[in-house]
């Protein structure tokens, strides 16, 4: 699995004096988890960006802090609506002997007969799958290879998945991942596409960050 390493400081400043940071160019952020107290630090913006922008809920990644290497994985970040800027992380420490929960995300691959021989459309009804393994057994994505979509009306659910024995999959196992689906008859076409609502803004917080996104 991918690790990475990132330096961090402490941070004293806290809710909205912490703009004062992200003008020199400091990403404010938490740690929690694994016994230790929930400490606020603050990276580089720049580096931390580079480093986190792709990786995944189930990724490692080592904050060094006051000589001290914690490793964690990123669990929420916050970013604005507007620039997409991000504003805060949380990082939660992890114990390399103990299990935790993780949400891995879904890759679907390959190409489906389905649709190359019954002009199917694949519909993936599940992103993610939340499994349960220690740090260093966590997957980074589960890939779904498409090519056992032979017909409509094939699926592959959860049950079909393998991810070995040392992760445990937490979704229910007779829900359905991607299926091939026909084509819609002309009646059940809607006439108008439905409305779709402002999307919320971002990727949940912590309370005391929320604040932080109104300045």
């Amino acid at each position: 699995m991918e690790r990475i390493r990132l330096h961090a400081e402490p941070r004293t400043l806290r809710g909205k004096k912490v703009r004062r940071l992200r003008r020199a160019g400091k990403l404010p952020a938490v740690i929690y988890g694994a016994g230790m107290d929930s400490t606020p630090i603050q990276l580089d913006y720049k580096t931390a960006y580079k480093a986190l922008r792709r990786v995944g809920p189930s990724t490692l990644i080592e904050i060094e802090l006051d000589d001290t290497v914690h490793t964690t994985i990123m669990r929420e970040r916050q970013r604005d609506v507007v620039t997409g800027q991000w504003l805060h992380v949380d990082f939660q420490a992890v114990s390399l002997t103990e299990i935790v929960e993780a949400e891995v995300p879904i890759v679907l691959e390959g190409e489906a007969p389905a649709t190359k021989f019954y002009n199917a459309t694949i519909l993936q009804q599940l992103e993610t799958l939340t499994v349960e393994a220690l740090p260093n057994d966590l997957p980074e994505r589960v890939v779904v290879d498409l090519s056992r979509l032979e017909k409509v009306g094939d699926v592959i659910t959860v049950k079909d998945l393998v991810l070995g024995d040392k992760v445990k999959v937490l979704d229910s196992p007779d829900e359905i991942v991607v299926a091939a689906v026909g084509e819609m008859a002309e009646e059940e076409i809607p006439a108008e596409a439905p409305e779709i609502g402002e999307p919320e803004i971002i990727e949940k917080g912590k309370k005391e960050e929320e604040e932080e996104a109104e300045e």
